[in-house]
Parts: C-alpha cells; sequence; structure tokens
C-alpha cells in the first residue's frame, strides 16, 4: 500500500482542549479510523529557537519534544492535517512517502 509518514512534534507538556497535546493527537486520530500511531519521547533536542532541551534535571521537566507518527493512506493524512488546521493548532509536521503493509498470513 502506498501513501505516507506523517509525524507531528509537540512539547511534552503541551496541551490542547485540557489534554497533552499528544494524548489529544492520538485520540483525534483513533476517532477517525486511522489503525495506528505512537508516541515517543525524546532524550534531547532543538527547534527553531536553536536552544538545546535535555532532560537532567526534575526542574526541566516537560521541556522536551514529543513525537506522535502514523503511517496512513494519503486520504488519512489529508483528514489529520484538515483537523489539526480546523482547530486552528499550529504544530510542525513532516510528510514522507511511504510503502507499507504486513508480513506473513
Amino acid at each position: 500500500m502506498d501513501g505516507s509518514f506523517l509525524r507531528f512534534y509537540v512539547h511534552e507538556n503541551e496541551r490542547l482542549h485540557g489534554q497533552l497535546a499528544w494524548e489529544w493527537l492520538l485520540q483525534r486520530a483513533n476517532a477517525l479510523g486511522i489503525r495506528g500511531g505512537s508516541a515517543f519521547r525524546a532524550v534531547a533536542g532543538f527547534g527553531r529557537d536553536h536552544r538545546l532541551h535535555e532532560e537532567r534535571f526534575f526542574e526541566l521537566a516537560g521541556t522536551v519534544t514529543v513525537e506522535v507518527e502514523f503511517i496512513v493512506t494519503d486520504d488519512e493524512a489529508r483528514q489529520l492535517l484538515e483537523l489539526v488546521t480546523g482547530e486552528g493548532l499550529r504544530m510542525f509536521y513532516a510528510r514522507t512517502p511511504a510503502h507499507f503493509g504486513t508480513t506473513g498470513s
């Protein structure tokens, strides 16, 4: 099957509609019928501000990035991006072509 690898990048403590942003994305994608999604917490990273974010001390908790990713059909990617845009949310994302399937029976 051909489609997209769609990734969103949000701060660990960022909230949308009273929920953590990564949880909101996963729940909304599930409600759209997308077959699966995952959230991965970064160890360290930097963004457009060029400040290095690492979690070394308890006081810094919540400053690292969570990557929320989906392997989706092009229609599913369009639906999810329209949902995020329609909510007026500003999120960085990356979308790359993907070929996917399952092995075995």
